[in-house]
C-alpha cells in the first residue's frame, strides 16, 4: 500500500497544506490565504478572530478533496506555524484573545497577565496543537525571543517568567504531539487518530524541506520575512551578522543573518498595483541591471530599532516604468541579502558555494537570476518548503527512515540551477555599496519628516 504524509504549513500570509508520498513527490495541495490582520492602534497587530485555526481547517479539505487516494491513508501529519506569535488560552485550549502577529510589539516584551480568562500561553503552535490534538505539547524548536528557554538545552529555564504550568510541555522536532480528535477531524477532514508530529520555526522547517545540511550552502527564505539561512552544530551567542535559531533537527542550529521585514510582502504589494506577475517577470527580465539608476529602500515595516524608516524609491528621471519599479525590489532584496550572508559568513570563518532559493519568489526566472549575480554563486530553486519539512518531521516520527539525514536525502529533490553572469555581477558589486549606504542618508531625512508630520 501506499504510504502518505501531509505537511501544514501556517505562514504570515496563508496556510498551505500538501500530501506527499514517502519519497517526497506531492500528490496534491491547496492554499488558503489569511485575513488581513487587525491593527486598532500603531503597535498592535493580531489574527483576526480564529483566523490560523479556521485556514488550516480549509487547507487541509481543500487539499484532502483533490487527493486521488483516501483521507484514510494518511499515516502521519507535520505541523508547521508562525514564529514569534503568541497566543493567549483558555483552559480548554480555545482563544482567550486574538494571536498576537509576530509584527505586534507586545511579543517583543515578555508576557503580562492582565487577562484572568488566560490558562496557557504558547506559540501559535502550541495553539493549533490543541485545537488539533487535545494535547497541551509543543515543539521547543518554536520558542525564541522572550520566552524563557534555555537555547542551549531546549528546555523552559528553571524559574521562567510565566508561571510553570502555564507554559506547554516541550518535544523536539519529529516527536509525537499527539493525534487528531475526533473534533479536529470533523474540521481538517483528516481521520481521528492520525499522528501529529512536531516540527519547528517555520523558517527552520523551510530550510529543513529546502535540503539546507551544511555551512557551505545558503538558503535565502523569500517569504514575508526574508533571511540567509545556514546551518551548524553550535549554539553561537552574541554574534554581531547573524542570530542562532533552533533547526529542525534536535539540537542543532539555524544561523539567520538580518533579514528584511514585509519583504516579499512588499512584492505582492507592488504587483497588486503594477498588475500581472508574470508580465511583470517578463518585462523585469528586459530592464538592464541597476534598473536604470532606479534604487529600492525596502522598510515598508520599519525595524524596532529605526522605527522613523519607511520605504523609498530613488532615482527617477522618467526613462523608468512599471518593470523598472518591479526589477529594483527584486534588486533591492538580492543585494541586501547577498551584503547580510557575506557578513554572517565571515563570522562563521566560512564561505558560501552555492545559494538555495525557496519561497514564492524562487518561481520567478528573473530572480533567480539576480540572487546568482548578485552572489556569483550557482543559485538553485529549493524544490520543498515548510511543507515538505513538516512531512519530513512526520517520515522521522514515524520511523520511516533512520532519521533526518536519510529522510531528506530520500525526500527532498534538487531544483533548477542559475548560473552567474561575470559581468552582471561586477555591476552589481558597484550598486551593493549604494545599498549598503543608502540608509546614512535616507535615515535622517524620515527622522525629519517623521517629526514634521506629528
Amino acid at each position: 500500500m501506499a504510504r502518505y504524509l501531509l505537511g501544514i504549513d501556517n505562514g504570515s500570509q496563508s496556510t498551505k497544506v500538501t500530501v506527499f508520498d514517502e519519497h517526497g513527490v506531492p500528490h496534491a495541495k491547496a492554499r488558503v490565504p489569511l485575513r488581513p490582520n487587525d491593527t486598532p492602534q500603531p503597535g498592535v497587530v493580531e489574527h483576526p478572530d480564529d483566523d490560523l485555526w479556521d485556514s488550516i481547517g480549509a487547507a487541509t479539505r481543500a487539499a484532502l478533496e483533490s487527493f486521488d487516494g483516501s483521507p484514510a491513508d494518511i499515516a502521519g501529519v507535520g505541523l508547521c506555524t508562525i514564529r514569534f506569535c503568541r497566543a493567549m488560552l483558555r483552559a480548554d485550549g480555545t482563544l482567550a484573545q486574538p494571536v498576537l502577529s509576530w509584527m505586534d510589539e507586545r511579543v517583543s516584551r515578555p508576557y503580562e497577565p492582565v487577562n484572568p480568562d488566560v490558562r496557557y500561553v504558547s506559540a501559535s503552535s502550541g495553539y493549533i496543537t490543541a485545537r488539533m490534538t487535545g494535547q497541551f505539547r509543543d515543539t521547543a524548536a518554536n520558542y525564541q525571543g522572550v520566552w524563557p528557554i534555555d537555547t542551549d538545552t531546549w528546555a523552559w529555564v528553571d524559574e521562567p517568567d510565566i508561571p510553570r504550568d502555564m507554559l506547554f510541555e516541550l518535544v523536539s522536532p519529529g516527536e509525537l504531539l499527539g493525534t487528531v480528535t475526533a473534533e479536529a477531524a470533523a474540521h481538517t477532514g483528516l481521520p481521528a487518530g492520525v499522528p501529529v508530529f512536531a516540527t519547528a520555526n517555520d523558517k527552520a522547517v523551510e530550510a529543513l524541506g529546502s535540503g539546507l545540511g551544511d555551512e557551505r550552502t545558503l538558503l535565502l527564505s523569500l517569504g514575508t520575512y526574508i533571511a540567509g539561512m545556514t546551518t551548524g552544530a553550535r549554539n553561537v551567542h552574541d554574534a554581531k551578522a547573524f542570530w542562532s535559531n533552533f533547526a529542525c533537527r534536535p539540537h542543532e542550529y539555524l544561523y539567520e543573518s538580518h533579514g528584511i521585514r514585509r519583504g516579499m510582502w512588499t512584492v505582492s504589494w507592488l504587483r497588486d498595483l503594477l498588475g500581472d506577475e508574470d508580465r511583470l517577470n517578463a518585462g523585469a527580465a528586459t530592464v538592464a541591471p541597476g534598473s536604470d539608476g532606479l534604487i529600492a529602500v525596502l522598510d515598508w515595516l520599519a525595524p524596532v530599532e529605526a522605527p522613523q524608516r519607511r520605504g523609498a524609491f530613488l532615482g527617477f528621471d522618467g526613462r523608468q516604468g512599471r518593470f523598472h519599479l518591479y526589477r529594483a525590489v527584486l534588486e533591492a532584496i538580492a543585494l541586501t541579502l547577498c551584503g547580510n550572508g557575506n557578513a554572517m559568513a565571515a563570522e562563521l570563518g566560512t564561505e558560501f558555494d552555492r545559494v538555495l532559493v525557496s519561497g514564492g519568489g524562487a518561481g520567478s526566472e528573473v530572480m533567480m537570476q539576480i540572487v546568482a549575480d548578485a552572489f556569483d554563486r550557482p543559485a538553485l530553486r529549493a524544490p520543498g518548503g515548510a511543507e515538505l519539512g513538516s512531512a519530513i518531521c512526520a517520515a522521522v516520527g514515524l520511523g520511516w527512515y533512520g532519521g533526518f539525514d536519510e529522510a531528506v536525502a530520500e525526500m527532498v529533490r534538487p531544483g533548477t540551477e542559475f548560473v552567474p553572469d561575470r559581468t552582471r555581477h561586477e555591476q552589481y558589486q558597484r550598486l551593493q555599496q549604494v545599498h549598503r549606504q543608502i540608509r546614512d542618508y535616507t535615515d535622517p531625512l524620515f527622522s525629519w519628516l517623521a517629526e514634521v508630520q506629528r
